[in-house]
């Protein structure tokens, strides 16, 4: 019995009245526990959840690298868009060039030739004029031509017929005085 008085003299196995140790050694137990059971199972959880974020991570450094290169093509086209704007605008301005040049050219040469028809249009009415004075004037000349055929052949006429007048007098006088 001695034994068992030594069990219950707080040598051994018995009460503990100190609460403290007490509360160290159920803590213990409890952790002892808790780590051995639900321990594989935090681990495990937790290494699941080390998985998630780093795939998480992996996925965002994805999308992360798809952005940069979209923004990166995206500037590319930008910068396309804007050589070929400024392409377009410098050809733009060299085809309206050209066309002010050749509206102009176009217009000196239509000025040319509207002078020129003017010039053409005065000539041939000068001309005309001139034919037709020049075949006023032949026409007066041969009225005046006519006229004074007319009044010598008229003159000639009365000439000759007084001469024959005479004549015919003058052998009617011979007759008589023969």
């Amino acid at each position: 019995m001695d034994t068992i008085g030594h069990i219950f003299s707080g040598h051994g196995f018995g009460f503990n009245t100190n609460i403290l140790e007490t509360n160290v050694i159920n803590l213990a137990v409890v952790i002892a526990v808790v780590v051995t059971v639900v321990g594989d199972a935090v681990r495990e959880l937790l290494k699941t959840r080390k998985e998630t974020i780093v795939s998480n991570l992996r996925e965002a450094d994805n999308r992360a690298n798809e952005a940069v290169e979209k923004r990166n093509a995206a500037l590319k086209q930008l910068e396309a868009a804007q050589k070929k704007a400024l392409e377009i605008r410098e050809q733009s301005r060299f085809q309206a060039e050209q066309e002010k040049n050749m509206c102009i050219k176009q217009a000196e040469e239509d000025s040319a030739r509207i002078l020129q028809g003017k010039t053409d249009t005065i000539r041939l009415q000068q001309q005309k004029v001139i034919e037709q004075i020049s075949q006023q004037i032949v026409s007066h000349a041969l009225d005046q031509v006519r006229d004074k055929l007319k009044t010598k052949a008229d003159d000639r006429f009365h000439i000759s017929v007084n001469t024959f007048k005479s004549a015919l007098l003058k052998s009617a006088l011979l007759k008589k005085t023969s």
